[in-house]
């Protein structure tokens, strides 16, 4: 059965919350002071790497991915959320073009350069998948409720954060966005020796678990967690998915196994193990032992 707190961790939880906020959500400083499925997968991946973003060491190459994501969420957040969002990075979002002497008299330009009135491809991609959720009905039924809710609470004695898209308390269930290739694109689980959906493979039901949690020490409600789906491709798929019991159930029991040794790696206690195949493990590699070529594949 999953595992819930007392009404006691309730009311610390409520007040731990207040600390945290829409602007500092995203700021370093409190991925050190709190677990959240998104560094706890990071771990999970690389230790040696999500040690060096932490200590501002390496950053990761992923800010389009970043904004793409972004971009598709404010829409849905709010209008004034998605106006701010595009005019804070219109110089990542729109195209670009050489400045004339004109636009640099008028303090139009940066680094010689005006901006078109063209998004470019990335975000095209994000307009149709924004079109295809938003004119379809059943996604205007379900996504109702309150938008980019932080949570807050403790998962065996961590505090753990989360930031949930959409938050219906008084239906029972939360919803997260995700953007995926294909809906039915297979991922081969190497440990499981099997195939993976995109939901399985990107671990996202540990992410549905600790929202569940968060919600309910929060606002002592348990709700359903489900997610809404839409592919890049070129006609935008989409799809509501259950998260099944047993996978929550996966996902608790990993956190248990495992978060213990992550936060004995935050804290200094034990060294970050490499894996070897990230871009931070691989800029940082240096030649070692000689490796016979019957070994280079697993």
């Amino acid at each position: 059965m999953l595992k819930q707190m007392d009404q006691s961790q309730l009311k610390k939880t409520q007040i731990k919350q207040n600390s945290l906020t829409q602007n500092n959500y995203y700021d370093l400083s409190t991925d050190i002071s709190w677990q959240s499925p998104t560094f706890f997968k990071k771990f999970l991946a690389c230790e040696a790497e999500t040690m060096a973003e932490l200590n501002k060491e390496y950053k990761p190459d992923f800010k389009e991915a970043l904004l793409v994501g972004n971009y598709l969420h404010t829409y849905f957040e709010s209008p004034e959320a998605h106006l701010k969002f595009v005019f804070d990075n219109k110089w990542d979002i729109f195209s670009k073009k050489k400045a004339t002497k004109k636009d640099a008299a008028d303090g139009l330009d940066r680094n010689g350069q005006v901006l078109k009135n063209s998004i470019t491809a990335p975000f095209e991609q994000a307009e149709r998948m924004i079109q295809a959720l938003a004119t379809d009905e059943g996604f205007i039924d379900n996504y109702q409720g309150d938008k980019e809710v932080i949570v807050t609470g403790q998962i065996d004695g961590v505090n753990w954060k989360g930031k949930v898209d959409c938050l219906n308390l008084d239906k029972g269930y939360f919803i997260d966005l995700k953007t995926t290739q294909q809906l039915d694109k297979k991922y081969w689980n190497v440990e499981e020796h099997g195939w993976d959906s995109f939901v399985a493979h990107w671990n996202y039901q540990l992410q549905m678990y600790v929202y569940q949690q968060l919600i309910l020490q929060t606002y002592g409600v348990l709700c359903t967690p489900y997610i809404i789906a839409v592919t890049k491709e070129k006609i935008p798929a989409k799809a509501i998915i259950s998260i099944p019991e047993e996978r929550m159930l996966e996902a608790e029991d990993q956190i248990y196994e495992m978060q213990d040794h992550i936060e004995d790696v935050k804290a200094g206690r034990v060294e970050p193990t490499r894996c070897g195949k990230c871009d931070y493990c691989k800029s940082t590699a240096k030649l070692g032992k000689i490796v016979s070529m019957d070994d280079l594949i697993e």
